[in-house]
């Protein structure tokens, strides 16, 4: 067959298949469409041919198995010997011989806590241990307040708040604070340390840059650790350095696809007692574009006029802080926690954060109580007065009369906390687990006078993890609580036994 031949033979065959076409039903609109298709848009002529041959390809691929086993198979007694010879890691480290001889002397306190406290043994002291700011966990008013939210919302809501959870009185208590604090809305959770565990990772997802405080407290590192966004730290409570850190971080993303940057911090710092310079981290905020969380769990209800926090103690309008968290466990008295912001942050929160999301609404009775609270603070500006004066007068009987301990808190917090001081340390060469035991024996000693303090305490260092892992660590500390509930002579008489009860414990351990 020649050339001629064979170009014949092929248009006879294609008028035979033309023809064959044209006898299926819809073969007429099909061409119709692809003429159109093809004059128009030829493009996507070509897509869809390839689509179309692809799906052919894919109909027509031949068929394989799912269930090819690559693993190594073991007989029976291979596996009984790896089960037998497997240890699992324990959950927590065992306890050491510090830690249980402290359990053993722990006080019990038997009956409502107050500044005056009856323990197990009988003996009543004086209870400079408790968050009790404003004397409230004894408060008739808010006992009664409760009781009536009792009897008429029953214990608990027993619903997450999306669902059947959320009550009259909770949207009363978000609308209380965002009034209180000038937000344009709030969100309360039902517990105070998972509010900001929840809310970082609402926000800050994988990607994302977190710069931190060093020293911040640990819901906030479980938080960011949930989050799994980057982290970079700065030294605690050092401008420079957060500024330093700040300009790396923009340098470094400049060329990179665009991410959500966060500072996270405190207003009064848990682990240390001192308070943020809000004002400057306001400042560098804007200067480098970063979103800001603010952490005032021990500031709100205790700083500023009114008890609204750092921002209004320090000036700072609340606007410039996009999430403003909250305790209401604390200072209030009450249970609970809380995020104020925009009407989106908050709205956000409501499906994205998993303690909203996933646990039971607050209790009423709690809500009822937070409010009162608040309503408290700002009608009588003398709960606040008291309390100050009492951390004044406290001041001056620990902190420039003692040679061994100095206090790392701001002068308006009630928490104060006391360290031993660097040369004291430094002389005597104490470690960390030195320093335990001699503030330890402090407490005792105090608690023995009548005076029922505690000690500052972190998490443990998880198993297995090393001091680089760690990066910051804390330092031990006493922790001692003041209250309005005692008066100017108490609270002197109250110094003077814990400053004895140190100075009796380092020159016994000369």
């Amino acid at each position: 067959m020649d050339l001629h031949d064979a170009h014949g033979w092929l248009i006879d065959l294609f008028n035979d298949i033309s023809v064959q076409f044209q006898k299926v039903p819809g073969s007429a609109i099909f061409l119709r469409y692809v003429k159109s298709s093809y004059q128009n848009d030829p493009v996507r002529s070509a897509v869809e041919l390839f689509l179309f041959l692809f799906a052919i390809r894919y109909l027509l691929a031949p068929k394989y198995s799912t269930s090819k086993k690559s693993y190594v198979k073991l007989t029976d007694e291979e596996i009984d010997e790896l089960v037998d010879e497997w240890v699992p890691e324990p959950l927590v480290a065992p306890q050491t011989s510090f830690e249980e001889a402290e359990n053993e002397k722990r006080p019990v306190i038997v009956g409502p806590t107050g500044p005056k406290s009856k323990l197990a043994n009988g003996r009543v002291v004086t209870n400079v241990a408790s968050y009790n700011f404003y004397n409230l966990a004894g408060n008739e008013t808010l006992k009664e307040k409760a009781i009536q939210t009792l009897r008429t919302y029953g214990v608990g809501p027993c619903g997450p708040p999306g669902f059947y959870g959320t009550q009259d009185v909770h949207q009363k208590t978000e609308a209380d604070i965002s009034a209180h604090l000038g937000t344009t809305a709030c969100i309360v959770y039902a517990q105070a340390f998972s509010t900001i565990s929840s809310v970082i990772p609402a926000f800050s997802k994988r990607g994302d840059i977190i710069v931190a405080d060093k020293a911040v407290n640990f819901a906030i590192r479980k938080g960011m650790q949930i989050s799994r966004s980057s982290i970079r730290w700065y030294e605690h409570n050092d401008m420079v350095d957060l500024q330093n850190v700040l300009a790396s971080v923009v340098k470094e993303q400049a060329k990179k696809p665009l991410t959500r940057r966060f500072i996270v911090t405190e207003g009064l710092f848990e682990n240390l007692g001192d308070m943020v310079d809000l004002v400057k981290v306001v400042e560098l905020r804007h200067r480098y574009k970063f979103r800001l969380i603010l952490d005032e769990t021990w500031s709100f209800g205790v700083l500023g006029r009114t008890g609204a926090g750092v921002t209004e103690h320090q000036g700072v309008n609340v606007k410039e802080v996009d999430m403003l968290v909250g305790s209401l466990a604390g200072p209030l008295c009450a249970g609970g926690g809380f995020c104020a912001g925009s009407s989106e942050i908050v709205e956000h929160q409501r499906l994205s954060a998993s303690a909203y999301t996933f646990s039971a609404a607050l209790p009423a009775m709690l809500a009822t109580t937070a409010s009162e609270v608040l309503a408290m603070l700002e009608s009588n500006s003398e709960m606040l007065t008291q309390v100050r004066e009492n951390i004044k007068t406290m001041w001056g009987q620990l902190d420039p009369r003692s040679e061994w301990v100095h206090c790392t808190s701001a002068v308006e917090n009630p928490i104060m906390i006391l360290v031993l001081k660097a040369e004291v340390v430094a002389s005597r060469k104490l470690s960390i687990s030195e320093q335990e035991q001699l503030l330890q024996e402090m407490v005792d000693e105090a608690l023995a006078n009548g005076v029922m303090m505690t000690r500052l305490k972190s998490m443990p260092r998880g198993i297995n993890v090393t001091a680089k892992e760690v990066g910051w660590e804390l330092q031990p500390g006493l922790k001692v609580c003041l209250t309005l509930g005692l008066s100017r002579k108490e609270v002197e008489r109250t110094g003077t036994v814990i400053r004895h009860a140190i100075t009796k414990v380092m020159k016994a351990r000369r």
